[in-house]
């Protein structure tokens, strides 16, 4: 399957580097964005939001915050953006994965329960600089 035609996993990171033109990441994130058109085929949770709508509004200027998440939102009610829970059977799945990697402390609750959404859906792709999603050894690969 062709890197456009798969689902694409959106972390913080690359919600961050969309939203800021002046990020050096910006353009082949909103290259890489672009290339994933087909309805639901970005995907992220709402853990990831959460961490994103912290983030922007602590640096961002509050209307340009709002305006992205508005816009996100958007993508979501119009079917572009599919937006997974954390349910109570992620949480723990995630937390099993907490356990596991016991000798990588430093990733943080909100990465492992991302790799159990993306381990559920088969999504292999993410639009993320965080080294932590190869680190883990479970066959993502982190774009750009």
């Amino acid at each position: 399957m062709a890197i456009e035609s798969a689902r694409l996993f959106v972390d913080t990171w690359g919600w961050l580097a969309l939203a800021d033109a002046k990020d050096p990441a910006h353009q082949k994130a909103v290259q890489i964005r672009r290339s994933h058109t087909a309805p639901r085929s970005l995907v992220t949770t709402d853990y990831i939001l959460d961490e994103t709508i912290t983030r922007l509004f602590a640096r961002s200027p509050f209307g340009s915050a709002q305006l992205f998440c508005d816009r996100i939102f958007e993508a979501r009610e119009v079917g572009m953006i599919a937006l997974e829970t954390v349910t109570p059977e992620r949480f723990g799945r995630a937390w099993k994965l907490r356990l596991r990697y016991r000798d990588k402390p430093q990733i943080s609750f909100t990465d492992l329960t991302s790799f159990v959404v993306m381990q559920e859906l088969s999504i292999r792709h993410v639009l993320t600089a965080d080294a932590h999603f190869a680190k883990v050894h479970l066959g993502f690969r982190t774009l750009p």
